[in-house]
């Protein structure tokens, strides 16, 4: 039964995004506070169809301060990707180019705010980062990283990428780590099952700290949630 769930889930929501895209890039035309707001519509669709088809509801513990941010978010899964467009209120993100190059979704992506990352290209995807995430931060919006650098397996947790440390120390903005645990239940495919995802928004650490010790401390704190029970 929930394979069927997840099949369903998979036939409304995927071609759906090709629709909101569609739209958004129309309503983009008009301005960027219409196609925002079509962009969140599209994130709540995949909340309300996670919630009702899937069985997966979200709790959130804490929330993300308003204004300038660097937010550090675990992540495990497609889930969290969307679903922080939600807590996060319009956060820039930081994501990798293949998907900001894609036709439409890349388009639309661009056009919302993000920070594309060449990953095999070393030093100079560094600099281009930094160089584009200093306009970003510039906005007044929050950044989000996802620091481990990819999608990770549940219970894992990998060394920060180099990355965070030259985005924290460029950016200097205070940082909001943030703990998960959607890869238990929203799996690749059809492997998804009913339960709960918890974010857990960690406390602000300060802008300012030495490489050693932001690392350590956003470590622990987006892995928070990892070994506790289901």
């Amino acid at each position: 039964m929930q394979r069927a769930r997840s099949l369903l889930f998979s036939l409304i929501f995927y071609p759906a995004t090709l629709l909101f895209v569609t739209a958004g890039l129309t309503a983009g035309l008009a301005s960027k506070p219409a196609m925002l707001r079509v962009i969140h519509g599209w994130a709540r669709l995949h909340h309300w169809l996670a919630e009702h088809l899937l069985g997966i509801r979200t709790e959130v513990e804490g929330a993300v301060p308003p204004g300038p941010y660097l937010i550090a978010a675990k992540h495990q899964s497609m889930f969290e990707t969307i679903e922080m467009l939600l807590i996060a209120r319009i956060p820039i993100i930081v994501l990798k180019r293949e998907l900001a190059d894609l036709p439409l979704f890349g388009r639309i992506t661009r056009r919302y705010g993000v920070i594309p990352v060449d990953r095999e290209t070393g030093a100079r995807a560094l600099r281009e980062m930094l160089a584009e995430a200093k306009a970003a931060a510039a906005t007044g919006r929050p950044v989000i990283i996802y620091p481990e650098g990819t999608r990770v397996a549940p219970g894992t947790s990998p060394p920060l990428r180099a990355g965070f440390a030259g985005l924290y120390r460029a950016l200097g903005l205070p940082v909001v780590p943030v703990a998960l645990d959607s890869g238990r239940l929203f799996g690749r495919g059809l492997n998804k099952r009913a339960g709960t995802v918890h974010f857990r928004i960690g406390e602000v650490i300060p802008p300012g700290l030495k490489r050693d010790e932001i690392e350590a401390r956003v470590h622990a704190a987006i892995n928070a949630l990892e070994g506790s029970a289901p």
